[in-house]
């Protein structure tokens, strides 16, 4: 028997391990999967004959290097960034590593000694960043190998809600880390570049220049930046490409109402609220507006935000309950940014019978002999049940695939890296087919530019 070791089992590894249970008997492998807990390892196992659960403490080394020496390859779904002790590790005892994170500079360091040992380590091949460089790349291969040179790549990604789950006047709801939602879009300002110009998008601008998606002609959504675009033009070998943009997708009207929350200071992660424990939710929202002796802290909100009391952004901050005088925070030296994350988890909390969905849409234009051209090629999937949520299908199954791959020695090509090569996307993107994962793919006119877009 092979053996795999999965570290970590959380939501996003419940189809990733159900696959590879699943073809334990006919590949002859055994899964262990190593978890802080080993209750939650277990439950995810269910008493597979093909597999073990272990308690596995990232922080502790003998217990972490015993696990990787036993193995043939590992898998790491753990934080971005504790990856890089786990792969060390696997560099410390010859075995292969696959994560469905961003390749860290720390990670990409380790190239050259990973190539050395014939070592295969592959990154970034979950969903966004995943099964958009393989569907992104298999079009863009498309088009060079016809001689096409490209003008456009557009890329956007969503983790929503689905239609018959979406109870809220946000249209949303938390799929995956609600900290990385509530910190969205910080921590520089989001660069691209549009018909050959430079653009810099600050965060406190974010939200209020995005693009609304038709996607399969009767979907509407909207989509704000994602950070560095700019990195992915020779990434996908588009060094000299016109427009290069990437976009986070969110059913429209979302956008225009968080912008309130980051204008009011509600996403700032960078300080501690004194006695935040004994806050109300009222209180917290109070923290941000003028003082008034007068004036209630209703009145005082729209007031600054120019909200009318008919608008419907005025319901949609009533429906999330954050001027309620007697709901308390109760959570001791807690940021602006962990506060509100709490109030939108009494919300926006996926209840037990609610499915999510997601959604991908590329745009590529290019131009060859017969003249401009433009391709939209679009993903929409949906979950089965909280267990195996579409959130968990589309990052679990191409890691498991590529695993399995690399196993069979059908990847090969040695070094740390992305799945953007054909012996990785080629197979991968037929068998997700499978599994419900497919693109519909159409010619539209050649714009070049987006018409519903103040992005730029």
């Amino acid at each position: 028997m092979r053996n795999i070791l999965i570290i970590g089992a959380g939501r996003s590894s419940s189809s990733l391990i159900k696959y590879l249970l699943d073809k334990s008997s006919s590949e002859k492998i055994h899964i262990t999967v190593g978890d802080l807990s080993i209750e939650n390892a277990q439950h995810k196992i269910n008493n597979h004959p093909n597999a073990s659960a272990i308690k596995l403490d990232i922080f502790n080394r003998k217990n972490r290097t015993e696990a990787i020496e036993k193995t043939d390859i590992v898998i790491s779904m753990l934080p971005a960034h504790l990856h890089i002790e786990v792969a060390k590790d696997c560099l410390t005892y010859g075995k292969h590593m696959v994560t469905a994170s961003y390749v860290s500079k720390e990670m990409k360091s380790l190239h050259n000694q990973v190539v050395k040992k014939g070592l295969v380590f592959m990154n970034e091949i979950g969903l966004d960043p995943g099964i958009d460089h393989m569907s992104a790349m298999q079009i863009i291969d498309r088009i060079h190998e016809n001689n096409g040179k490209m003008l456009l790549f557009e890329s956007f990604c969503g983790g929503l809600v689905a239609p018959e789950s979406d109870t809220n006047l946000w249209n949303y709801k938390f799929t995956w880390n609600p900290r990385n939602v509530v910190l969205a879009g910080q921590g520089g300002a989001s660069m691209f570049i549009q018909e050959g110009t430079y653009k810099y998008i600050p965060y406190h601008k974010l939200f209020r220049r995005t693009e609304f998606l038709s996607i399969n002609e009767n979907e509407k959504f909207e989509a704000y930046a994602n950070r560095d675009s700019l990195k992915y033009r020779s990434i996908y070998g588009l060094d000299t490409i016109p427009t290069m943009y990437r976009g986070t997708i969110r059913k429209v009207g979302f956008s225009r109402a968080w912008n309130v929350f980051v204008q009011l200071g509600m996403t700032d992660d960078t300080y501690t609220i004194e006695n935040s424990e004994q806050l109300s939710y009222r209180d917290f929202t109070n923290l941000f507006l003028a003082y008034s002796p007068t004036d209630s802290v209703e009145l005082k909100f729209r007031l600054y935000l120019k909200i009318d009391q008919d608008d419907i952004m005025w319901e949609k901050f009533l429906e999330l309950d954050i001027f309620n005088p007697t709901k308390k925070v109760l959570l001791k030296d807690a940021t602006p940014a962990q506060i509100l994350q709490k109030i939108l988890m009494d919300s926006w909390t996926l209840q037990p019978n609610d499915k999510d969905m997601i959604v991908m849409h590329h745009i590529l234009g290019y131009e060859n002999e017969t003249g401009k051209h433009q391709i939209e090629s679009s993903m929409l999937i949906k979950g089965d049940d909280q267990t195996y949520t579409a959130m968990s299908k589309t990052v679990g199954l191409p890691v498991a695939m590529a695993t399995l791959r690399i196993l069979n020695k059908e990847i090969t090509t040695p070094g740390v890296q992305l799945p953007i090569k054909k012996e990785v996307y080629e197979p991968i993107l037929k068998e997700l087919q499978n599994y419900g994962i497919n693109f519909t793919e159409k010619e539209v006119p050649f714009l070049g530019y987006n018409p519903n877009s103040v992005k730029g």
